[in-house]
């Protein structure tokens, strides 16, 4: 894995397809470049939308021909590298801007992946603090209430998972213990908390966002329950029947495992 936002100017080529000794002040043995060190498997390219144009050139060319020259060297070196590449840039925009070659967007853009800011998939919300809590604490993760998990998808999350993470953690530190939607206000800057749909001004409607917010209680329910139906909907005060409905309309429940989570 690379952060190309992290790597000076000057030493994108050395750390991208590695140097010679003596190819410049410092370079006091041969080292082999990120493109080697990954030959045979996978190198990730986070930040990808920083790297100079100059930079993008010399990717591009070994990109396309899967070969590579150290700096101050003249030996060419094949490598057999997939490369998956990330930024929180839009390309396209910074293409236009001149700040990013299209070719290159090209060559990298055969299957892109969008992955959507977390206040756009609030359904994954139970899922990632279960994981973050035990990270934090794994012999005794805090637990997030039904009313916690519901009060967290009221917030906008501007840093997204990172921001989550940091949330996590510094709920562990002050709770021991099982924690409530006031720990969480409380906790939480109230500016940043999302406004309700019916807000004029506001984007969506108020029906996506009850969607949101009951597809958010589910989702909590069922990991609570460890995915048993009958037992979420005890934790919700429904019946199991009505919780298997609204699952279904919501989009929660695959026709594959419809028969056996029905069962739990």
């Amino acid at each position: 894995a690379v952060n190309c936002a992290a790597i000076p100017r000057d030493l994108v080529e050395s750390e991208m397809f590695g140097h010679e000794r003596g190819a410049f002040t410092g370079a006091t043995e041969r080292r082999m470049g990120r493109f080697e060190l990954a030959d045979g498997g996978t190198l990730f390219l986070d930040e990808i939308g920083d790297l100079s144009l100059e930079a993008q050139s010399k990717l591009l060319r070994t990109l396309e021909s899967g070969e590579l020259q150290r700096v101050g060297g003249q030996q060419t070196l094949r490598v057999n590298v997939r490369v998956i590449a990330a930024t929180n840039h839009r390309l396209d925009q910074a293409v236009s801007q001149g700040s990013f070659r299209e070719d290159l967007l090209f060559r990298l853009n055969i299957f892109p992946i969008h992955l959507p800011p977390l206040r756009e998939r609030l359904e994954d919300l139970p899922l990632l603090v279960s994981h973050l809590s035990e990270r934090v604490r794994p012999r005794r993760p805090a637990e997030f209430s039904t009313e916690a998990l519901a009060a967290m998808a009221e917030y906008r999350w501007p840093g997204n998972i990172r921001e989550l993470a940091n949330f996590v953690e510094r709920v562990a530190i002050l709770r021991r213990d099982s924690i409530g939607a006031a720990e969480v206000r409380a906790l939480l800057p109230p500016a940043l908390h999302r406004p309700a749909a019916s807000t004029p001004g506001t984007e969506g409607s108020l029906n996506d966002a009850l969607i949101d917010y009951e597809r958010g209680l589910i989702a909590a329910a069922l990991t609570r329950a460890g995915n048993s139906i009958a037992a979420a909907a005890r934790l919700l005060k429904t019946d199991r029947a009505n919780l298997h409905r609204r699952m279904r309309r919501l989009g929660m429940l695959g026709t594959e495992d419809s028969g056996r989570r029905t069962e739990s």
